[in-house]
């Protein structure tokens, strides 16, 4: 039922009833449900869990929202089993009306109408929204579900019509005298007065309260009781109100129960508080101590530390003892508990000790009196035995950590500053601890394997090395978000184009984990594909939010659209000239020759995916001096909830600027250092890039007439340019390339055509006209005259490609030098 807040009305019955102070509660989770198998009341609660309103629910099968049982004998079998014990309590699966499973623990009562009749009334006591399987195994009874109730459920007269064995053992009244009749036949006149005033408020607001009353049970008459009674409003198919329904418990003397009831409530709120393993050992060790034991420890199979998941029969072998390794360690005095490991050393447990047999078995260990004078273990170390007896532990819990019917590891409970020693309830709690501990650290450790998966696959797609050729010198870094948040799709690539050019790019996939990253793959790919057709950045990144867009068309199924930003830029070391373009994505920062830093003035583009193709991308063409870097950045960099985005660029801006001759290592390092200590909410990509120039030397270019006499003229300049070079070995494969170039240009273009030979890493050979059509390559049949042009171009160079160009296209030709040709 939760924690609730009491509220205590006075019981003098010469004082005048008053409607008691009350504090409205969370609706309960209610169902009533007759001998049929038919939901006849529902709760509005009931409804914001799973989905259903009380028109869907009411008048229909229960199996609507439970899960159908195997069997039509078995669920006769668990029908029959709940009428003869009175009820029923423990973990089930509830059917969301979105279709998904809710693991939660129930409670089934039988109630009895005037008529022998009888119903049942479903309330959740804890609910918990677990995978299911995280809660596969045996069906355990949880703490609240042994609580006795006593419920009762009023008409809108509040008048009884239903009523629970426990509520006659709570107040004496037999059910036969209960029925049809109200609360003031059952208790004072002052305290049925106050519990009218609140079933009336029930009934007029549907929502739920709480009331704590004072009675003197048959059972116990000497002595006043306090009972704490909740009272819920039952909805009938249309909404309207049915009835009430009371449950109410008896906390006389229930300090330690509302103690325990609040150790488990912290549970909920400190442990897990972070996917990390080892930090959710210690959280449940630090949560025991002194609310349970006065020492704790919590000891994890070694491979949980390293979010690997043991395997299921680990553990359960008589060979040689688990090791374990120590996640957790609390004490009230940890001078006087001397132990052997400390926290994060690896354990070496005896093979007869009771830990030991814990993790072999799968059950919990009581030992109300511990025995530290005799025993295997006892024996075998008696240096470890002494320090045991000279910390005072005297009573012990040690409780195996599972989860998926997988060991997890153990919990170890001692007492010494608290003489009366541990008891059974003791022991239920802390495995209701240990049970939630274990659910975190299952958690934690699915999450591991989903991110080191995407960890794996995300470094697999990034680019193993970049190198920027002869026009960049290039320098990375990337680093992923922490284990809370989990891999995301940030990438950066560096692609050489043809004319000793290059592209520099990155991204950042909207989302985390294993779908961002594969989602990252496929845009990069995608991003390579669309360089090699030497596409402007504008045209480049339509043609990008075109295949995101095709994405989201495919996976119309899944749950989150792709969405990404980028940034691709085109540098010529030729003329300096870097276009820039950017969808949705920051802008670099330029840190000139000087050590100055600048933000380019870049419009910002919509985001890749939105569906605003209508809406083109715009280039901007900068002139950049040599030596300039260029510093492309994802927004994990710079933006963080604790930092707006402007601080963050100022501190990259102050990171970068400084002495323009220090290495890009460097000073990437130095960008990485500022940032927090924690790891990162997001990815963190950082790519550098410092301009380089061809030398003049480096470069020839000819205007030429579009005539049939520019073929042989331009064959001539060529090979002379290559003897001034020292390059006469290529002279006469060049020779034949730029007669098929220039021709192809003279027959395809009406205007004036250029050739340009660079020498950089290879030699590039450009014939521009003004044609727009791109050529292609073909094999020519035996009596074709034509056709065979770029096909001799092709076999004579070691990669060919054209481009568009502001004025028409650039056809382009490639020759390995003579001293690297045998390197490449």
């Amino acid at each position: 039922m939760g924690r609730t807040a009491m509220t205590t009305t006075n019981t003098d019955p010469s004082r005048r009833a008053e409607p008691a102070s009350l504090r409205e509660m969370p609706d309960a989770a209610i169902a009533m449900i007759d001998a049929e198998g038919i939901v006849v009341g529902w709760t509005q609660a009931a409804q914001q869990l799973v989905g259903y309103s009380a028109g869907e629910v009411v008048g229909r099968s229960a199996a609507h929202v439970l899960p159908p049982s195997e069997d039509e004998q078995r669920a006769s079998a668990f029908a029959e089993q709940c009428r003869a014990r009175g009820g029923w309590s423990g973990t089930a699966a509830i059917r969301h009306r979105d279709g998904h499973t809710l693991r939660m623990t129930l409670r089934v009562s039988l109630l009895w109408g005037q008529d022998a009749g009888s119903r049942w009334l479903v309330s959740v006591t804890d609910i918990g929204s677990l995978s299911s399987e995280a809660t596969r195994g045996p069906v355990r009874e949880s703490l609240l579900a042994r609580a006795p109730i006593g419920i009762v459920v009023y008409d809108q007269q509040l008048r009884c019509v239903w009523v629970n064995d426990a509520m006659e053992r709570q107040d004496g009244v037999p059910r036969h005298r209960r029925f049809g009749r109200g609360v003031k036949d059952s208790l004072p006149a002052v305290e049925a007065e106050a519990l009218e005033v609140v079933m009336r408020q029930v009934l007029g607001s549907g929502t739920t309260k709480v009331h704590e009353y004072r009675a003197w049970p048959p059972a116990d008459r000497r002595r006043e009781h306090a009972f704490s009674a909740s009272f819920f409003c039952l909805q009938g198919a249309d909404g309207a109100p049915l009835g009430v329904c009371s449950m109410t418990v008896d906390v006389t003397g229930n300090r330690r129960t509302r103690e325990r009831l609040a150790i488990l409530s912290e549970a909920s709120t400190h442990i897990g508080s972070t996917l990390d393993v080892m930090r959710t050992g210690q959280e449940l060790a630090e949560l025991a101590v002194p609310l349970l034991a006065d020492h704790a420890l919590v000891d994890l199979v070694e491979s949980v530390p390293f979010g690997v998941e043991p395997s299921p029969r680990t553990g359960t072998t008589s060979g040689r003892p688990q090791v374990m390794r120590r996640a957790g360690l609390a004490s009230v005095d940890l001078g006087v508990l001397e132990l052997p490991w400390a926290r994060e050393e690896v354990i070496h447990a005896h093979p007869d000790s009771p830990f030991t047999a814990a993790l072999r078995t799968g059950r919990s260990h009581l030992e109300p009196v511990l025995n530290t004078l005799a025993g295997p273990w006892v024996d075998d170390d008696p240096v470890r035995a002494q320090k045991v007896r000279d910390s005072g532990v005297h009573s012990l819990m040690v409780v195996p950590i599972r989860a998926r019917r997988c060991m997890l590891g153990l919990a170890l409970f001692g007492r010494s500053e608290e003489q009366a020693p541990f008891q059974e309830d003791d022991l239920l709690l802390a495995e209701e601890l240990v049970t939630r501990a274990a659910l975190c650290l299952d958690n934690a450790l699915q999450y591991a394997r989903e991110r080191s998966a995407a960890l794996t696959l995300q470094r697999d797609l990034l680019p193993h090395r970049v190198q920027g050729g002869t026009a960049v010198e290039v320098a990375s870094r990337y680093v992923p978000a922490d284990m809370d948040h989990g891999v995301g799709g940030d990438w950066f690539d560096v692609i050489e184009l043809s004319g000793a050019r290059v592209a520099l790019v990155v991204g950042d996939v909207v989302g985390h984990g294993i779908n961002a990253a594969a989602t990252m793959g496929r845009l990069r790919t995608a991003v390579r594909t669309l360089a090699d057709l030497e596409l402007p950045p504008d045209e480049l990144l339509g043609h990008l939010d075109d295949t995101v867009q095709r994405l989201n068309d495919e996976d119309a199924d899944m749950s989150a659209a792709v969405g990404a930003t980028c940034l691709y830029a085109v540098y010529d070391p030729v003329t300096r000239r870097c276009t820039v373009a950017r969808a949705g994505h920051p802008p670099p920062l330029i840190v000139g020759a000087q050590g100055e830093v600048t933000i380019p003035d870049l419009p910002a583009g919509a985001p890749l995916g939105l569906g605003l193709g209508l809406v083109p991308f715009e280039s901007v063409e900068l002139e950049l001096a040599e030596g300039s870097v260029l510093a492309f950045y994802s927004d994990g960099l710079v933006e963080s909830r604790d930092e707006d985005i402007d601080v963050g660029l100022r501190r990259l801006a102050a990171a970068l600027a400084g002495q323009p001759s220090t290495s890009l290592e460097d000073m990437c390092s130095r960008v990485m250092e500022t940032l927090p200590a924690q790891a990162p909410a997001d990815d963190v990509t950082l790519l550098l890039a410092r301009t380089r120039a061809l030398h003049p030397a480096q470069v020839a270019f000819w205007d030429l007439p579009n005539g049939p006499a520019t073929v042989p003229a331009a064959r001539h300049l060529a090979a002379r340019q290559l003897r001034e070079w020292g390059l006469e070995q290529l002279v006469t494969s060049v020779e034949s390339v730029v007669s098929e170039l220039v021709t192809n240009a003279i027959h395809h273009g009406d205007g004036p055509n250029r050739l340009r030979l660079i020498q950089h890493r290879v030699l590039t050979c450009e014939v521009s006209d003004t044609s727009t059509g791109r050529p292609r390559a073909r094999h020519p049949h035996t009596l074709d005259e034509r056709g065979r042009g770029l096909y001799l171009v092709a076999r004579l160079s070691r990669r060919w490609g054209s481009r568009s160009a502001t004025d028409g296209k650039v056809v382009w030709a490639e020759q390995d030098l003579p001293s690297t040709a045998g390197a490449l």
